[in-house]
């Protein structure tokens, strides 16, 4: 058994799949390397079965219609055969002396009689043009050294467990959470990082800086324009996370108050691209998502919409707008999106 299998979804990658996948060859026999173009119309579908022919031992070509990055994920996670299971997308990479610090690690954890659920790493917000590239953390919300439960865990306010921080076991994803995202819809990675975390008992926290989370790019989904052009999957997936969290997750279990706090930035985020956008169509929409919370579960409404985040913003007037702009540039620094 591969000790690590990686999935990398492909859409028109051709101009950058290259430098993705090069830095995950290092892995070497241990790491499985799934590259699934996603009936791209360029050159992808050609590279990728480069790569499988030069590297059998490592690389798996799958060519499927388009179905988006959900998709695409669903299809890796049905096939993998690594212990553990981790996502890099194809304009982003790894970094080398933190990926085999990750391999070496999960090598001892895979033959250890307590499983592993969860390793927890950093990534860096690599943004095109930018000198300084901001490393997320989690050196003051977890245990260092340790293997570790929800109860040892500290989120500050703007520390979120995202995609590119996560390596789930894969057995966790595929037979316990039985994970499928929707297809045809961006921002589904939210589910990704929110779904399987009641199902993680068992976490380990590598500090290391594995991931390198590629931002500039003016197709990306975390382009601003992009995000309120799609506001309806941003929307969707909003609801989606509403209905797991009430219909899923144990309110008695420790994790169920980061996931709340999860679910509540990313309502803000969804409200904030639509208050700032303020034509009357969008503040429809807003308040729709905010009734859909009441509707769903009327404490969980009362409890976001009464925070900090919540009543700041639906303060009226001139101190309305600028509260708002404040949280907006918040969110585009705990979040990544341009």
């Amino acid at each position: 058994m591969k000790v690590l299998s990686i999935v990398v979804p492909c859409y028109n990658s051709t101009a950058y799949l290259e430098h993705c996948v090069d830095s995950l060859l290092p892995g070497g026999k241990k790491v499985e390397i799934i590259l699934v173009d996603d009936g791209s119309t360029d050159q992808t579908g050609k590279k990728i079965d480069y790569y499988a022919r030069h590297f059998p031992e490592q690389v798996k070509a799958i060519h499927q219609a388009n179905g988006g990055h959900g998709a695409a994920i669903n299809v890796g996670l049905a096939i993998a055969t690594g212990k553990y299971f981790k996502v890099v997308d194809s304009d982003d990479w790894l970094e080398a002396t933190a990926y085999q610090r990750v391999i070496d690690f999960l090598t001892v954890s895979s033959q250890n009689q307590q499983q592993l659920d969860l390793l927890v790493c950093n990534f860096v917000y690599d943004k095109l043009g930018m000198k300084h590239k901001k490393v997320m953390n989690y050196k003051n919300c977890l245990p260092q050294g340790q293997f570790f439960g929800w109860p040892e865990t500290k989120f500050s306010f703007g520390k979120y467990l995202l995609m590119h921080s996560l390596i789930y076991r894969t057995n966790l994803l595929r037979d316990q959470v039985q994970l499928q995202l929707p297809r045809h819809t961006f921002y589904e990675d939210n589910l990704y990082a929110f779904e399987p975390l009641p199902h993680v008992k068992r976490l380990y926290y590598l500090n290391v800086d594995l991931y390198h989370y590629f931002i500039g790019r003016a197709d990306q989904s975390v382009n601003e324009e992009i995000m309120f052009q799609r506001i309806d999957q941003q929307l969707k997936i909003n609801r989606l996370m509403v209905d797991y969290y009430v219909n899923q997750v144990d309110q008695g279990l420790p994790v169920a108050d980061y996931l709340k706090k999860y679910l509540e930035i990313i309502t803000t985020i969804s409200s904030i691209l639509l208050i700032k956008n303020g034509s009357l169509a969008s503040l429809a929409l807003e308040n729709d998502l905010w009734q859909y919370v009441a509707n769903s579960d009327p404490v969980l409404y009362q409890q976001m919409r009464y925070s900090l985040l919540g009543v700041s913003l639906h303060l009226p007037g001139k101190i309305g707008r600028k509260t708002i702009i404040g949280i907006y540039h918040l969110a585009r620094r705990m979040y990544g999106f341009n």
